[in-house]
């Protein structure tokens, strides 16, 4: 049986050319994405699904390499789409600080690092090294770990801080659990690496855990 084509009004690719990409569900901007189904199953079927599987579209956009090319219809190709255009909205993102912008506020800072590190299923430690006006000389994600966490050296934050010459920095890792409440092995890594950093005079500004959706300043809570 032949398939009759949509309603214009019904189509993704033309509601977003017509009332923007704000007017769209999720599962339209990923028929968009994806552009065409699998057999059986059209492409808005298809991402209704994929949203339905992985509990949503975050849930998709973070899955595993080998979670996320598990799916029928998906598989290598679909999955470097998806990081290629994750990380150019990254780099969208990091534009303002990388012209030498200042970090003028909390708020600015939250929402550069949830940009940053609000995608990732794996826990990422990073470093925002800073001059002395709080101006970001160079973003870097130092360590990489498991879901249950990232192991931190101070010997080698120090010797990028010094590499940078960064006059302050200020240090993020993700919960890819979604929770940002800090744990005390947060709030005790702080502490070491504000001590190290100290004896050759380089600032901890804060320590930012990052969730889903929200950021939780060490500084502000008092446990630096």
């Amino acid at each position: 049986m032949t398939q009759l084509p949509w309603p214009t009004d019904e189509r993704p690719r033309e509601r977003l050319l017509a009332h923007g990409a704000g007017s769209l569900s999720d599962a339209e901007l990923l028929a968009i994405f994806l552009r065409t189904g699998t057999p059986g199953r059209p492409v808005m079927a298809l991402s209704r699904h994929l949203i339905e599987q992985f509990g949503s579209l975050r849930g998709l956009m973070t899955a595993s390499r080998r979670g996320f090319c598990s799916i029928n219809g998906l598989g290598d190709a679909k999955y470097a789409q998806l990081q290629a255009a994750m990380e150019m909205a990254r780099r969208v993102m990091d534009e303002p600080l990388r012209q030498g912008d200042p970090l003028r506020s909390p708020e600015d800072t939250r929402a550069y690092l949830r940009s940053r590190l609000g995608t990732y299923p794996h826990e990422v430690f990073a470093g925002l090294f800073l001059d002395n006006r709080h101006r970001v000389i160079r973003y870097l994600e130092l360590f990489r770990g498991t879901i249950d966490g990232a192991a931190v050296y101070p010997r080698e934050v120090v010797r990028q801080a010094l590499e940078f010459n960064a006059a302050a920095v200020i240090f993020a890792h993700n919960h890819p659990s979604g929770v940002a409440e800090p744990s005390q092995s947060d709030v005790s890594l702080t502490r070491r690496l504000k001590e190290a950093l100290g004896l050759v005079d380089i600032r901890v500004l804060d320590h930012m855990v990052v969730g889903h959706g929200e950021v939780i300043s060490l500084a502000e809570r008092g446990l630096m």
